[in-house]
């Protein structure tokens, strides 16, 4: 169905995309209102007497604590994600990444010509320079592929052919083309660690099903394309996150766009961030067999370690991209032959729910899908 048709009916099924935007638009404008803030810090200031400052209140992780106005995404704790007003249920459905990728650039989905004009620069800008393909080839072979991606990330910056130029054109060229080449800093690194050859982008693929077959090296089927399309788009965006809000302070010192996104991938790392999903992987690599999951977690929850891929900060309910990567990992296990990958983890969700009562996050279905990808 044509993009601009899908843009109808979604609009006809959020009444939300119909009002006018009035907060931030995009992610561009988002870094942008983040510098102009801290360009106008200055005049911002409230000086504190001592008495004032003795009453200030220290709010740990910033719980409840309003940094910023924006549209790009809404985080519902009843258990609701939505894109620029759109529903993530509708979004995961109708539309693909490289949609999913101008609206949240633009603050609109793109019409046929537009989409389509759109994808072939995406695809026209999935390369490195080679001084960023020597970088990842000098790694040392113990780094961690998000240490070699922040680096990158960063080295990238050098290579600005906007160099320079602060408008709000060339933050949204820069914007594109790290949208483009962030996935390709990832497969060449596997690429290259696994020593294989290089793959170059094929123009007749999607941008999602291109990072796929970079990655692999073999062309997706239509199963796999689909899937690797729904996993970009339901982790396209997530409100206020640790790692957004990191990318906004370093913004904010008009410290410029690949500092930002370099703050972002460095914060994204963590453990208690996105490194959590490397723990859910860790532990799925731990427990053998499903007659051993009840050990296994009781075992933690009398160390008081905390299991990883559980409960969240903000949903009050279950995570509402978790049914869809639900589907995305059963389906993947049964192709793969590997079920009891699948049968793995829905054990251990109803061992922890049993035992603390805490609905599973997207992480946990998240990485029987990456153990699958590991498998190929």
């Amino acid at each position: 169905m044509q993009a601009d048709i899908k843009r109808s009916i979604l609009a006809e099924k959020n009444p939300l995309v119909r009002q006018p935007t009035t907060c931030l638009q995009s992610t561009v404008l988002a870094l942008l209102q983040a510098c102009e803030h801290g360009r106008n810090a200055k005049d911002n200031e409230v000086k504190m007497s001592e008495n004032q400052d003795s009453d200030r209140v220290v709010v740990r992780g910033l719980r409840d604590v309003a940094v910023a106005e924006t549209k790009i995404s809404y985080v519902d704790p009843d258990g609701a994600l939505y894109y620029l007003g759109y529903s993530i249920d509708d979004l995961v459905e109708w539309v693909c990444y490289e949609e999913i990728a101008y609206l949240l650039l633009h603050g609109r989905l793109p019409s046929k010509n537009e989409l389509d004009s759109f994808r072939k620069r995406l695809i026209s800008e999935m390369n490195l320079p080679c001084a960023i393909i020597k970088g990842i080839k000098c790694a040392p072979l113990n780094s961690h592929p998000m240490e070699v991606l922040r680096t990158e990330v960063s080295h990238l910056g050098m290579y600005d052919p906007d160099h320079g130029d602060n408008s709000e054109k060339a933050y949204r060229e820069r914007a594109v083309r790290l949208v483009a080449k962030v996935p390709v800093i990832v497969a060449t690194h596997h690429r290259l660690r696994t020593n294989q050859k290089l793959v170059a982008p094929n123009e007749g693929y999607g941008f999602a099903e291109n990072f796929l077959y970079m990655f692999r090296g073999v062309s997706a089927d239509m199963e796999e394309k689909e899937a690797i399309d729904r996993f970009m788009t339901l982790h396209a965006d997530h409100g206020f996150n640790a790692s957004t809000f990191a990318a906004r302070v370093t913004a904010s010192t008009n410290s410029g766009m690949y500092s930002a996104v370099t703050s972002a991938v460095g914060t994204l790392k963590g453990p208690l961030h996105g490194g959590a999903s490397e723990k859910v992987m860790l532990m799925l690599d731990n427990i053998n067999t499903e007659e051993e999951v009840e050990e296994y977690i009781q075992g933690m929850l009398d160390d008081q370690k905390k299991i990883m891929g559980f409960g969240h900060r903000v949903y009050k309910t279950e995570d509402p991209r978790t049914k869809h990567l639900r589907m995305i990992a059963e389906n993947l296990c049964h192709r793969a032959k590997s079920i009891s990958l699948y049968n793995l983890c829905r054990k251990i969700e109803n061992v922890v729910h049993e035992k603390k009562k805490n609905l599973p996050q997207r992480r946990l279905l998240r990485s029987s899908s990456f153990e699958h990808s590991r498998s190929l």
